[in-house]
């Protein structure tokens, strides 16, 4: 078998890898394999062979065998050739593929006609222009090292920008060696509480851990996987009741908290159970990692700063730009305590893979410039006006169902008839509409008297501006109306 790269980038533009194998001649090789890499794609119709000489020379074969094989695949229709144009292969030299039926993945299921599924910002707000113009700034002024190994602890230009972000913002009390860069939330846990693609070093802190009754399933699957016991706490209008934490039976020293807006049912932590917390952190030398998904987006008064402002050394705050930016900028951060910074750098690694530089300079420039705070600011009134659309929208059309929690984030949640959750959720499917149940966020060992009423989480930020008020509509169609599931 001959295995060569056709290198003559001067005459054709580009590599080839051409592979003689199989029985018979050179000459019968050589075909196969022109055959074959214009037949799936690598040689486009229109582009330029070598000639004779130079094929030949990187094949190791006779110009006379090139020869007859082009001579042979022109005959063919696969190849045309022209006097002072070359060997080109042919316009139409590989017949089409046929028409498949696509498979659906189970990991990929078809889009909703109406999708208000919550967690995602509306996809076409993203900021191009601003986010390319910083990425022009940002990439001109970088420093060469800029594009080395890097720090693990993130660009130094980001943990600035964003230093002074937060404390402008949400009331976080650090400095830029106290921040380090990951993902977003989930990579976070990962390198807190280790498991599958924790980081070489495993995690920093350990099980069990004290998590609000009802969340993201996601983020206790990587617990799970990581081996960490969670322990539910209840919820009411607000937030978690974190007195609950003095009858955990075992050594809990870790509280999983969404204070600013409670994930999923839509309360803040009241400043009691706020100023508890940090209590019982320090009573129990605990920690408690602060999940500020969409701290920025209170609607009916500014944001209460976070829990990480009353004791920056026993709170892990974590944020990213998944809300406010995009889930496809893989870029989020941790603010932590001093004594897990150089832990939380082992278990990241040397060399690790997520948080790309250039879009850590790009975001860094976009913070520093004021385009960040600008678009945060007009997401927040797009938001504001979309919310207060669905909760007029029910008003009218369903004056039984009514919308919980404070005015704030992306999504929110609508109040059913006790015993109606699950046929809403199945009509809903059957008529185009993305949404979940409330019930699909609560705990396992959640007790029954942890279990909210039954709820739809809607997430009004999704669909795109043009598509919002028929997605709406189709919401109020499918609503149980006022009396069912009453006994």
């Amino acid at each position: 078998m001959v295995d060569s790269w056709v290198n003559s980038a001067e005459r054709i533009g580009s590599d080839l890898h051409l592979e003689l194998s199989g029985g018979g001649s050179r000459r019968a090789a050589l075909i196969r394999a022109l055959r074959a890499a214009v037949q799936d794609g690598r040689l486009a119709p229109g582009t330029r062979l070598p000639p004779y000489r130079s094929l030949a020379a990187d094949l190791g074969v006779a110009r006379n065998t090139v020869a007859d094989a082009y001579a042979e695949l022109v005959a063919e229709g696969w190849l045309t050739a022209r006097q002072g144009s070359g060997t080109r292969v042919a316009e139409r030299a590989a017949p089409p593929p046929p028409a498949r039926v696509p498979k659906r993945s189970p990991s990929a299921p078809a889009r909703p006609a109406y999708n208000l599924v919550q967690g995602q910002p509306d996809a076409g707000s993203f900021p191009r222009a601003a986010w390319l113009a910083a990425a022009r700034r940002a990439l001109t002024a970088a420093p060469n090292e800029a594009f080395g190994p890097g720090d693990p602890r993130g660009r130094v230009e980001l943990r600035r920008a964003l230093a002074g972000y937060l404390a402008r913002v949400r009331g976080v009390r650090t400095d830029p060696e106290r921040i380090v860069v990951c993902s977003g939330f989930a990579h976070a846990l990962r390198l807190l509480f280790g498991g599958p693609g924790g980081g070489s070093g495993g995690g920093v802190l350990r099980g069990p851990a004290a998590v609000e009754a009802y969340g993201l399933g996601f983020h206790r699957s990587l617990l799970d996987a990581a081996k960490v016991r969670t322990v539910p706490l209840s919820l009411d209008e607000h937030g978690a009741r974190v007195e609950e934490l003095a009858d955990v039976a075992g050594p809990v020293r870790a509280l999983l908290l969404t204070p600013a807006h409670q994930f999923p049912t839509g309360g803040p932590l009241h400043p009691a159970r706020r100023t508890a917390a940090v209590d019982w952190a320090r009573t129990r030398d605990g920690l408690i990692v602060e999940d500020d998904y969409d701290g920025e987006f209170r609607y009916d008064r500014e944001p209460v700063g976070a829990v990480q402002g009353l004791d920056p050394e026993r709170v892990v705050y974590v944020g990213s730009v998944s809300k406010s930016l995009s889930p496809a900028v893989r870029l989020g951060w941790m603010v932590l305590p001093e004594h897990l910074v150089d832990a939380v750098v082992t278990a990241k690694g040397q060399r690790e893979a997520w948080a790309s530089v250039p879009d850590q300079l790009t975001l860094a420039d976009l913070i520093d410039s004021g385009h960040y705070d600008r678009h945060v600011r007009r997401m927040r009134q797009r938001y504001r006006r979309r919310r207060d659309h669905l909760v007029t929208a029910l008003a009218d059309r369903a004056p039984h169902i009514t919308v919980t929690g404070i005015a704030a984030g992306l999504h929110a949640v609508l109040r059913l008839p006790p015993g109606t959750e699950a046929s809403a959720v199945k009509a809903a499917a059957w008529q185009g509409v993305g949404l979940e149940g409330l019930s699909d966020y609560r705990h396992p060992a959640a007790t029954a008297s942890m279990r909210a009423p039954d709820g739809l989480v809607v997430g009004y930020a999704t669909p795109p501006e043009h598509a919002y008020a028929a997605a709406v509509e189709a919401l109020c169609r499918v609503l149980p109306p006022s009396g069912e599931g009453e006994l």
